[in-house]
């Protein structure tokens, strides 16, 4: 019998954890650096920090690794591609400078720009007292501050008014977690409408779209709260239709990738467009270089054919040649739990109870993101601590999964949104009046 291959997946987050798992049903003999407690019971934990990127490269010669996939985006603009190239290592993943697209906004804008994408009108800054200069001369409407580089999906604010705008170029200026970050700052006008997700693996040439989602980014229900990494996701979503599927691909994601091409910018990887339904049609807020947290959670258990394939064809750039990927009929539900004071300060190491009874719940994975083992058992170790994710044939079953399975796990101070997917059953409740056909309750979440 033929050996397995043999994968690294780089990161130890929720996203990770979701990559290993379909990465071993397709029977691959996956590695994770550094993992998580949720990674070990599914592959082989090595205390690499993601960042460490000569020791991530010696692992990979010295275990005989065929291919490594990058999960973070900090290794990706850190250039980890690059120095497994030049080390003659197959991975999966952007180069340092095309990683930029998520690196730098203000890259992001320029390649928009140059490719003609529809995105939001801006203006950007080199420094904190331009930035206040411009919103204090401007009239007083709704705009969105942006740092410039990676802040852990924590740079971006959403101002309704002069003073808000003040306030958050004030907190790029004074906050320590910004400092990097806010080198550059773009004041952007604030789009309406409807937000959703929509990522593609693609090698420099072909694209490989994959089913839209929708997140959740702000911490509490009915999105209010400070921006997160993302409080829990849902696929498919409804607003997204074949035909606006075929229009994000032709104005959007095409045209994205023919100009970082022209740019001498080629990208292979995973281009994650966030983007905003307008009435003048989709609209780009930003552009990712990797999978999305918890998006991934909820793509991976759809994902009925190999993903081990794809990441192939990707790193070895023949993805015209792979037939597309099959998905399952099932919707997916994923909700992330955090600790108390996320996206602030948390406390670490709480026990966490409950666990394996949630996992027994039919057609529910609970994906760890922030947890370790320890003497007591799993305990906590960061923000985003578990995405549980439920399946279902319909989004509603597969919500009442989740939520289900949340109220099984238990450690002090953890919380979640109980509103995940409720935007899809609104949306669904207006369409359903409109047609004048009566509305079935949706479930209520749970724990």
């Amino acid at each position: 019998m033929p050996t397995s291959r043999r994968v690294l997946v780089v990161g130890g987050g929720g996203r990770e954890h979701a990559l290993a798992w379909k990465l071993a049903r397709d029977g691959a003999d996956v590695l994770v650096a550094p993992g998580n407690a949720g990674t070990a019971s599914i592959a082989e934990n090595v205390a690499i920090p993601a960042d460490d990127i000569p020791s991530l490269v010696r692992l990979a010669k010295d275990r005989g690794v065929d291919l490594t996939v990058v999960g973070p985006e900090a290794p990706l603009v850190a250039g980890i591609v690059d120095a497994f190239t030049a080390a003659d290592l197959r991975i999966f993943g952007p180069t340092a400078q095309a990683a930029q697209l998520e690196g730098s906004k203000i890259f992001c804008k320029q390649i928009l720009h140059r490719g003609d994408v529809p995105t939001a009108m801006f203006q950007e800054f080199r420094s904190v007292a331009r930035a206040r200069e411009f919103l204090e001369a401007r009239e007083d409407v709704p705009v969105v501050i942006k740092a410039d580089g990676l802040a852990a999906g924590k740079g971006v604010f959403v101002c309704d008014s002069r003073e808000e705008a003040l306030a958050a170029v004030a907190t790029l200026g004074s906050d320590p977690q910004f400092t990097k970050a806010a080198a550059g700052i773009l004041i952007e006008e604030r789009l309406d409408g409807m937000e959703v997700s929509v990522m593609a693996i693609t090698d420099g040439r072909t694209i490989v779209t994959l089913p839209p989602l929708q997140d959740h980014k702000a911490a509490y229900d009915g999105d209010t709260g400070p921006n997160t990494g993302g409080m829990g996701a849902y696929c498919p979503t409804p607003f997204v239709s074949p035909d606006l599927m075929a229009e994000i691909e032709e104005r959007i994601l095409v045209p994205t990738v023919h100009s970082l091409r022209r740019s001498k910018v080629p990208f292979q990887g995973v281009l994650y467009a966030g983007l905003m339904l307008t009435t003048q049609g989709p609209k780009v807020l930003e552009y990712n270089a990797r999978f999305g947290d918890p998006e991934c959670q909820a793509l991976m258990v759809r994902l009925d054919s190999s993903l081990l394939e794809l990441f192939d064809a990707a790193a070895d750039r023949r993805l015209e040649n792979v037939a597309p990927p099959r998905w399952n009929e099932a919707a997916s539900v994923t909700v992330v739990m955090a600790a108390e004071g996320y996206p602030g300060p948390v406390e670490k190491g709480r026990p966490i109870r409950g666990l394996e009874a949630a996992a027994a719940i039919e057609d529910v994975v609970v994906f760890h993101a922030a947890t370790r083992q320890a003497p007591e058992g799993i305990v906590t170790d960061g923000g985003r601590v578990l995405a549980v994710t439920g399946t279902g044939e319909s989004l509603a079953k597969a919500k009442l999964r989740a939520y289900s399975a949340v109220k099984e796990i238990r450690w002090p101070g953890g919380w979640c949104r109980k509103d995940i997917a409720d935007k899809a059953f609104d949306h669904e409740r207006r369409s359903l009046l409109t047609a004048g056909t009566a509305v079935a309750p949706q479930p209520e979440a749970g724990g």
